[in-house]
């Protein structure tokens, strides 16, 4: 019987993408672990793989074709002694959804659908695991058994996205068409489209379209405010003593190619912080916490059209050097869009910097589940009062911290910050 091969979930957040580049044709031959597709989800571009082996008969999604939603099928794969003519209905075209009331009508015929089960992975009589050889090959490499795996492909079969991550990533079920509108408030809140548009009439406008990462980020950021409650914790931090100590590493670093950046030491200061106050390090997971063992700090980064949050897993354990390199590696790849889902997912603390744009302060929002992100300012030149009360000049940072109440509590979030001003104020101590 012909298979068909649907769209995939690539990470959690995604409904839809674009079938950017097509890596076969009609006829080839493919085998288990193939790549097949380019796919553009809502943070990046990724290879698809097959699942199973067999001949393309049919692509049904032309390459470029935007909005495609998760399980549409893109195309149908004969197995051994089949032909075209055993495709029949299966190899009715496709017509991707592309004008906004199209979109609106889709998603109300998928929502209006029966909610189907998650999808188990598919297991023989013998009680084989359906998986490609490459998740396979990856899940060996990691010690994962695959029997604990939910699998994202076809027929429930374990692919690459499930096994990438240090945790079984796509474990988690892609969610239905009702959750995934219940868990978007940004794209049904607010005044509708059309009656906007019918304000501005008269006037000239430029209709820009959301893409897939835009419509994540009003969707999850929405969600942030209306359901996390926030409290904001603000600090001056004097940076002289930094300053004086990064120049003197700097130059002791210039041979090796490494420059350190007052981000990289705040990344670091963060993470230790976290270790000194452990009830801080943590995630809220619905009906509990999850207390962190490692520092897995959240850096934004921003992009055209959108930013993302790379993960600097074990942050308290590596060198600042090690730190800055990893850094400006992920934030390279970042706005390439070149990130597996893996490394910006997960991160119980997050930093996001608008100092170097010359803010002076502001509040960040926390992207959940994690509980705290620290908005870091500009510093600059103030005139401030020493210890010997005498009035002198000093570089002055400052900084908010943004706060999950449900996980942290007020004064277990002064001591948090209080533990990252220590260390920015004090960077020789960050090195014992």
């Amino acid at each position: 019987m012909p298979i068909e091969i649907m769209m995939p979930a690539l990470s959690p957040t995604m409904e839809e993408g674009t079938l950017a580049k097509w890596l076969v044709k009609e006829g080839d031959s493919v085998q288990s672990g193939d790549l097949i597709a380019e796919i553009e989800t809502d943070k990046a571009t990724m290879e698809f793989e097959a699942v199973d082996e067999g001949v393309i008969g049919k692509l049904m999604v032309a390459e470029g074709t935007e909005n495609v939603a998760v399980n549409t099928v893109i195309a149908v794969l004969l197995e051994d002694g089949e032909s075209a003519d055993d495709m029949g209905a299966a190899a009715a075209p496709v017509a991707a959804v592309t004008a906004p009331a199209e979109i609106a009508v889709a998603a109300q015929a998928v929502t209006a659908a029966p909610t189907p089960a998650p999808v188990a992975p598919v297991a023989a009589d013998a009680g084989r695991v359906f998986a490609s050889p490459l998740a396979r090959r990856i899940a060996a490499d990691k010690g994962l058994d695959l029997a604990g795996i939910s699998g994202s492909g076809p027929r429930g079969r374990i692919v690459k996205a499930d096994v990438i991550g240090e945790t079984a990533v796509a474990a988690m079920p892609v969610p239905a068409a009702s959750a995934v509108a219940k868990a978007a408030p940004a794209m049904a809140s607010g005044p509708d489209a059309d009656k906007v548009m019918r304000m501005y009439e008269g006037r000239d406008f430029e209709e820009v379209k959301l893409d897939g990462m835009r419509k994540i980020i009003a969707a999850r950021l929405t969600e942030a405010k209306q359901s996390i409650p926030h409290f904001y914790l603000r600090r001056d931090i004097k940076l002289d003593a930094l300053l004086a100590f990064r120049s003197q590493l700097n130059k002791q670093l210039e041979a090796r190619g490494v420059r350190l950046s007052v981000n990289d030491f705040i990344i670091k200061a963060c993470a230790l912080a976290l270790q000194a106050v452990p009830d801080a390090n943590a995630v809220w997971a619905g009906d509990r916490v999850l207390r962190m063992a490692a520092s897995d700090v959240a850096v934004a980064v921003a992009i055209e059209g959108g930013l993302f949050t790379p993960v600097l897993e074990d942050a308290d354990t590596k060198s600042l050097s090690s730190l800055s390199t990893q850094m400006k590696d992920m934030a390279a790849r970042a706005r390439e869009r070149k990130l597996a889902p893996h490394e910006y997912q997960g991160g119980s603390f997050a930093i996001s910097n608008l100092g170097m744009m010359g803010i002076d302060n502001f509040d960040a929002v926390i992207n959940p589940p994690q509980a705290a992100i620290l908005a870091v300012g500009a510093g600059k030149k103030r005139a401030v009062v020493d210890d010997d009360g005498q009035l002198s000049v000093a570089t002055v940072m400052s900084v908010t911290l943004s706060v999950d109440h449900r996980v942290i509590d007020g004064a277990l979030g002064a001591e948090l910050l209080q533990a990252i001003v220590d260390n920015l104020e004090n960077p020789m101590a960050m090195l014992a």
